[in-house]
């Protein structure tokens, strides 16, 4: 048996796991003294920091009383599942993070059930007790119960509980005694985890993730299943397709702290990264040059959501943007596709547009979002939701499983909001000062759900959804009641146009913004579509009366994030996405064309 742990640490968005890694970190003295770090180690890339959410799963190592202990950070958000399912399978346990106020939660639940159908023995940390109105007896109960339903074996239900406040940085056995730090935590990794077992025969490693570096390229990572693995070693690589490719290992490297420490061999049980290998794939395994033996391929969920992806071919075209062709978009849509399990790219009868697939809104929109900051401009249509059909030919969509906190005064909105959209209210109960809602709603009645939530609870409901099941055909949604108000013409919006349509709607540009015809510049107030021309300014003559020019007075414009525009946008409008804007516009800009297109169409 060798001294190592390796570890997962999964939870539900915003529960704490990334905090707790970094004391973690800090409790191992990986650092010297003098070195300063900020918070959130882990989080390096600027879409997490700015998001405080974890998109990217990473790995690091400390060491504590002479045994290694690998910890895998995971995504808590369940549209990044594709990330969770694979790295579960390089972990022998996971410590399963809980907020001592909100409980488990839908993530908390999907992450879980994959961790239990492999069979990982879990720690259960219950995580801010230093709350107000925490309760961390129930939350315990309310774990148990939660493992027991998704059919934890007897092994895995006698599970250790730890409470404490990774902020503060403390665990403890028991919530009413705080400690000085977080080593029993690291005590407890060390006495429950299994430690990693080291499987005698031919190597074999599976490969569950990917890094790259622009002096040796792509870089494999995965856990060695069996065998020993050494540097320079000839090697079979095992394809999906079934075909098997020669290959040498050129380096081997081990995680240490956080980084990687170059090492000869590597034995079974071990994480490590392996370069010098080409034109492998996530699932692929190295093996035996001799005798070649596959694993299992992981199995990724499927997608529920689909977006079309353009080029931009407003009348702004090229003016922001580095990447502006169909081979630019192109390339880049299947590089994407290569790490990250869950997207699939399909295309379409026409070069320059693409259909993406992915797990839902937060997931394609992290990636447009990457894409733009990396200087790509693009179009995306409105999202549409992955029908199925029974043996029976009858018609499947995806539903979820919502939960809701609100306080209780406009508990009564959000449910009126959701049941119009076809969700049915499962749960009702009181939660501190809040009421807890729990529904069964369409995945296409979230579409633009939240922002609808937001403003008749005046942005205090608090909002969560996972993939549960496909089901029977709801019906018919209502969409969005209010029309698009269009720009009739390009150049300049004037602060007197806008003054005087300020009655006909809510505007998206503020005044001296360049637009195009063609472009949605507001929300009319009625449901049809309005084009108006913003560029008219104010006859101006030499007659000046006092009291004749009144002063503007103009509403601020709306503000969208990338998500709300995705969720916003009709079927016949394209959201176009630079590096320095976002737009909406109709998919044909000339009016007479959309009229005759709309005749058509009746």
């Amino acid at each position: 048996m060798q001294n190592i742990r390796n570890i997962a640490i999964i939870a539900h968005v915003d529960h704490g796991k990334t905090t707790l890694v970094d004391k973690i970190i800090h409790a191992s003295k990986i650092f010297g003294e003098h070195q300063q770090f900020d918070d959130l180690i882990l989080d390096n890339n600027d879409l997490e920091r700015e998001r405080g959410i974890t998109i990217v799963s990473k790995n690091v190592s400390v060491r504590y009383k002479d045994v290694k202990i690998n910890i895998i950070d995971t995504p808590g958000h369940a549209d990044f599942g594709g990330e969770v399912e694979r790295v579960l399978k390089m972990a022998d346990g996971v410590l399963l993070l809980v907020d001592a106020f909100e409980g488990a939660m839908p993530q908390t639940r999907f992450v879980l059930s994959k961790a239990i159908d492999l069979g990982l023995k879990p720690i259960v940390v219950v995580n801010k007790v230093d709350k107000e109105n925490c309760r961390p007896d129930e939350v315990h109960e309310q774990v148990f119960d939660l493992m027991f339903n998704l059919g934890a074996t007897e092994d895995q239900l006698d599970f250790v509980t730890l409470y404490g406040s990774s902020k503060q940085g403390w665990m403890s056995r028991d919530w009413k005694q705080k400690t000085e730090d977080i080593t029993p935590l690291l005590d407890a990794i060390i006495e429950v985890i299994p430690p990693a077992p080291f499987i005698e025969g031919t190597p074999q490693m599976q490969v569950t993730s990917l890094d790259y570096s622009a002096f040796v390229g792509r870089i494999a990572i995965g856990r060695v299943h069996r065998g020993t693995l050494k540097e320079g070693a000839n090697m079979s690589l095992m394809k999906a397709d079934g075909s098997v490719k020669k290959v040498k290992i050129k380096e081997l490297q081990v995680f240490e702290g956080l980084g990687k420490a170059k090492v000869a061999e590597v034995q079974a049980g071990e994480i490590c990264a392996v370069t010098g290998i080409e034109g492998f794939d996530i699932g692929d395994t190295i093996a035996d040059a001799e005798n070649p033996e596959a694993l299992s391929r992981i199995s990724i969920d499927e997608p529920t959501m689909n977006m079309l992806f353009t080029i931009n071919n407003s009348p702004f075209f090229g003016k922001e943007g580095k990447f502006v062709t169909s081979r630019h978009l192109r390339d880049r849509l299947y590089k994407e596709t290569e790490k990250n399990l869950a997207l699939r790219v399909q295309e379409t009868d026409r070069e320059d547009t693409f259909l993406v697939y992915g797990r839902g809104i937060l997931h394609l929109s992290v990636l447009i979002e990457t894409m733009r900051r990396e200087g790509y401009e693009l179009q995306v249509g409105q999202p549409q939701v992955l029908y199925k059909e029974d043996d029976n030919g009858n018609r499947l969509e995806p539903i979820e499983h919502l939960v809701v906190d609100v306080p209780e005064e406009t508990a009564g909105k959000v449910i009126e909001l959701v049941t119009m959209r076809k969700g049915e209210l499962t749960i009702m109960e009181p939660k501190g000062d809040l009421q807890h809602l729990e529904f069964n709603i369409p995945s296409r009645g979230l579409i633009g759900l939240r922002n609808n939530v937001l403003t008749a609870t005046a942005g205090e409901a608090i909002m969560n959804h996972r993939f549960q099941s496909y089901e029977p055909y709801k019906g018919g949604i209502p969409g969005r009641i209010s029309g698009s108000l269009i720009s009739m013409e390009a150049g300049a919006a004037t602060a007197y146009t806008l003054d005087k349509m300020q009655d006909r709607g809510e505007f998206f540009i503020d005044p001296g913004e360049e637009v195009y015809g063609g472009q949605v510049i507001g929300e009319h107030t009625r449901p049809n579509d309005l084009t108006i021309n913003l560029q008219k300014g104010k006859k101006l003559t030499n007659m000046r009366a006092s009291g004749s020019d009144e002063n503007v007075k103009i509403q601020p414009k709306r503000q969208f994030s990338l998500e709300d525009a995705m969720e916003y946008i009709q079927k016949d409008e394209y959201l176009e996405v630079t590096p320095k804007s976002i737009r909406m516009r109709k998919i044909l800009l000339d009016e007479n064309e959309r009229l005759r297109y709309a005749k058509k169409a009746d």
